[in-house]
């Protein structure tokens, strides 16, 4: 196993805003891809991470997507289409509003009550509710009538509310399904692993964490389920019931340095992918989505987002290629 190595962020509120990257940088070429393509919400967000601008506007563009059961919706996730409060949607209200640093008061404690609410009775998240109005879904998040509690939308749901320090009793139940899942849980899907590296990484018990990591860090290379050498992708199997081309690398698991994914890679093999994602971005200066295409507006919107976590990436580890502003101080 290789050795490890070595939140909130404060909105500036900066009447003035820094002087705009240079043209031939990434990080411009990504700004102009944004202000092309996406919706307000990642406007807004690159404006906040990358611009010094204030957080009050990412605040108000997810705002729109908050339904009146206290969960959020209207294809805030672009995969899951419609007004339904999906689990999925929650996780990324939560990642926006973590880096945002305020996952505090009472919107999150309305937040948890309609988690409780929509809980499977062992206290995880399905990824989708259950399956009403019609509304369309991608293939890989096929809507049931009684979905099960899934780690993809429970793990990074849970382990952001621990990292902020929220206390709901919802919440012991749901750490309690995590941990059962990351502990016992025998084959695993890429995208389970992201979130228990996602409830992993917040979790309070960091003794436990680490050693459930480094299990399951070994189990991921034993595997094959990341892609180690980006110029053999081929040689690795790919996401089951995904696109042929879809695989993971491990920046999608180590987002950040201080991850506890960090140790299960070397430094050669964790700085090849971050060179093999800086040199994923486009002539249009937006980075691909490596998921099946399965309806337009979708693809469209997920574009975007991507870029937003490519470049977050990057900034993480020091990578981010040409001149670029100084961002918030890094989440916790």
């Amino acid at each position: 196993m290789p050795g490890d190595e070595a939140c909130a962020p404060a909105a500036t509120t900066a009447t003035t805003a820094p002087s705009a990257p240079t043209a031939t940088s990434a990080l411009a070429r990504a700004e102009q891809f944004i202000w092309l393509t996406a919706r307000v919400l990642e406007q807004r967000r690159f404006a906040f991470h990358f611009l010094g601008g204030d957080a009050d506007p990412v605040d108000a563009a997810l705002g729109a997507h908050l339904g009146g059961d206290g969960g959020y919706g209207h294809a805030l996730d672009p995969d899951l289409r419609g007004p339904l409060s999906h689990p999925l949607h929650t996780a990324h209200a939560l990642r926006v509003l973590d880096g945002l640093g305020r996952c505090a008061g009472q919107r999150i404690e309305r937040l948890c009550a309609h988690l409780a609410r929509v809980s499977t009775p062992d206290g995880a998240l399905p990824a989708t509710a259950p399956a009403s109005g019609g509304y369309p879904a991608a293939p890989y998040h096929p809507l049931q009538d009684d979905p099960p509690g899934d780690l993809l939308a429970t793990g990074p749901v849970v382990g952001i509310l621990h990292r902020n320090r929220v206390w709901h009793a919802w919440l012991f139940r749901a750490t309690d399904f995590c941990w059962d899942r990351v502990e016992n849980l025998r084959h695993w899907n890429p995208y389970e692993v992201q979130g228990a590296v996602a409830f992993l990484d917040g979790v309070p018990d960091r003794s436990r964490a680490a050693a459930a990591a480094d299990r399951l860090g070994r189990l991921v290379r034993d595997d094959r389920l990341v892609v180690l050498d980006p110029a053999r992708q081929d040689a690795y199997p790919p996401v089951p019931g995904r696109a042929p081309d879809e695989h993971l690398y491990p920046y999608d698991f180590a987002r950040r340095p201080e991850s506890l994914a960090r140790g299960w890679f070397t430094d050669a093999e964790l700085y090849g992918s971050l060179r093999f994602l800086a040199g994923l971005q486009q002539p249009d200066g937006g980075w691909p989505v490596h998921r099946g295409a399965w309806a337009p507006g979708s693809s469209l919107e997920r574009r975007p987002i991507a870029t937003l976590e490519a470049l977050l990436t990057l900034r993480a580890y020091g990578r981010l290629p040409g001149p670029s502003l100084p961002g918030p101080a890094a989440p916790r």
